[in-house]
C-alpha cells in the first residue's frame, strides 16, 4: 500500500468539502423542480437542511485551502499567483453569492443569487484543478 501523508490527508478533506459544497448545489438546483410539485415550502425547507451541510463544508474548504496555501509555500508571483488570486476571489464570490441567496426575500434575487453561486462555485472548482495540475 502506498504510504499515507498529511498533504493527501489536506487534500481529502478539500476534495470532499468540495464536493459537498458543489456537488450539493447542482443536486439541489436539480431539485428545486421536483420540490415545488411537491409543496411551495419544500424547496426552503429543503435548502436549510442543506445549510446545515454545506456552510460546514464550506469552512472546511477555506481551511483547507489556507492549508494548501501554506504547506505547497505557494506563491503570489507569477502565472501560478495570478491564478491563485483568480480563484481565491471566485471562492470569495461563491461564499458571498451563496449568502445572499440565502437571504433573498424574492423569487428573483434567489434565481439570480443562486445562478451566481453555482457559477462561482464550479469556477473556483475548476481553479483548483488548475492549480493542482501546475
Amino acid at each position: 500500500m502506498l504510504p499515507i501523508h498529511w498533504s493527501t490527508v489536506r487534500l481529502f478533506l478539500h476534495v470532499l468539502a468540495a464536493t459537498v459544497w458543489v456537488g450539493g448545489q447542482l443536486t439541489l438546483a436539480g431539485l428545486v423542480p421536483g420540490l415545488r410539485a411537491i409543496s411551495p415550502d419544500a424547496p426552503r425547507t429543503v435548502a436549510r437542511r442543506f445549510n446545515q451541510i454545506a456552510w460546514p463544508a464550506f469552512a472546511v474548504l477555506v481551511l483547507t485551502g489556507v492549508w494548501n496555501i501554506t504547506a505547497t509555500h505557494a506563491t503570489f508571483h507569477g502565472t501560478y499567483g495570478v491564478t491563485l488570486m483568480v480563484k481565491l476571489a471566485v471562492v470569495a464570490a461563491s461564499g458571498l453569492s451563496a449568502l445572499l441567496h440565502a437571504r433573498s426575500p424574492s423569487k428573483a434575487g434567489l434565481a439570480a443569487w443562486g445562478a451566481v453561486g453555482g457559477l462561482t462555485a464550479l469556477a473556483a472548482l475548476f481553479f483548483g484543478i488548475v492549480l493542482a495540475g501546475s
